[in-house]
């Protein structure tokens, strides 16, 4: 590995390893399909790139039990929700991005919840990995039910998925819907509704 300059959320400078290989690859890649680095003032491109997908990536062999931290006792029994969480990830297909937001509304096993923030982690590490929107649905809502024992999960994501906007027959606009639920929400027709209706839509 070697290592190039960039910046931290807080803009601070750091250094930052890049995979060589990587770099090789993409190097290949790019001259494999006729684009002329150096004529093109593009020799750097291939390291930004090899670092780019490092952190889009970063998800990947990943658990989510770590993230949650301490759960607090609030002894309520009502639904959680937390809405319009948004997310960036790529289309294991085309690798080009799909992006939009996270729903999500749990039922906390004995009121016991988790600190809103780590929710928004969550969706972020899942997302950081080559993904499918169905499966990273799914993911998101099988990671609370498990993590957190919640004894009822609903997960609604709704993207624009750039495979479908940039090539073929051209969609511009279109957005996906899909939708995981677990454990009460799915075994409960009234609890389910209720579920939804959390969110703001209808089921």
């Amino acid at each position: 590995m070697y290592f190039i300059h960039g910046k931290d959320r807080e803009g601070a400078i750091l250094k930052e390893a890049v995979n060589e290989k990587a770099v090789r690859a993409m190097r290949a890649f790019l001259e494999a399909i006729g684009v002329d680095l150096e004529a093109r003032g593009m020799e750097k491109t291939p390291a930004r790139v090899a670092k780019m997908y490092a952190y889009l990536f970063n998800g990947m062999n990943r658990g989510t039990e770590d993230i949650w931290g301490e759960t607090f006792p609030t002894g309520a029994s009502g639904l959680v929700a937390v809405r319009h969480i948004p997310f960036y990830s790529m289309c294991e297909h085309h690798l080009v991005p799909f992006f939009g937001t996270v729903d999500i509304v749990y039922l906390p096993r004995e009121g016991r919840v988790a600190g809103f923030s780590k929710f928004t982690q969550l969706v972020e590490r899942i997302a950081h990995q080559p993904q499918l929107q169905e499966r990273m649905t799914a993911q998101i809502a099988q990671a609370i039910a498990h993590d957190l024992g919640a004894e009822g999960v609903l997960v609604k994501v709704e993207a624009l998925q750039l495979c479908m906007t940039m090539r073929g027959d051209l969609a511009p606009g279109t957005r996906t819907v899909t939708s995981e639920a677990t454990g009460t929400f799915r075994a409960d027709r009234s609890a389910y509704q209720q579920a939804w209706l959390t969110l703001g839509g209808e089921p």
